[in-house]
């Protein structure tokens, strides 16, 4: 367990991301998050990190209000995802310790965390199954290979 001590975000992100931008649809987005079974979308306009869009936030447009007690399907599924992701984020960076991203889902109650380079460009996600791999792959470098 000692190795897992010295693993970093880099060492266990996922590179290779699905993104999206302010301009998708709540319609197109409804099609996104059922074709990749994702809870979390970064949000992403020339490789910049500007939020994410949540299955949750997705939801939270259709519900109701004192002011319309019945949201009209069709007119919510025009909205785009800038009007419901969530812009103030929690990010970290390729260098972090797998230690302290695990504190922070823990602590935040968080399923995955945007990796972010210089100047706000995102290079990553890390998620609760990268954090379990490499507690996984750690604890198997530390046991003694049996003979």
């Amino acid at each position: 367990m000692y190795e897992f001590l010295e693993c970093t975000v880099s060492q266990y992100m996922t590179r290779r991301l699905e993104t999206v931008t302010r301009e998708v649809t709540l319609r197109e987005l409804g099609k996104l998050f059922e074709k990749h079974d994702f809870n979390t979308f970064p949000v992403v306009e020339d490789g910049m990190l500007l939020g994410v869009v949540t299955k949750f936030d997705f939801l939270r447009a259709f519900s109701f209000t004192t002011g319309q007690m019945m949201p009209h399907y069709d007119e919510l599924m025009k909205r785009t995802v800038a009007d419901v992701m969530t812009d103030a984020i929690v990010h970290v960076e390729s260098a972090t310790p797998l230690t302290r991203v695990l504190q922070l889902m823990v602590n935040l109650r968080m399923r995955s965390f945007p990796v972010v380079g210089p100047g706000g460009v995102l290079v990553g996600v890390i998620s609760r199954e990268d954090v379990m791999r490499g507690l996984r792959e750690s604890a198997g470098r530390a046991l003694p290979v049996a003979v």
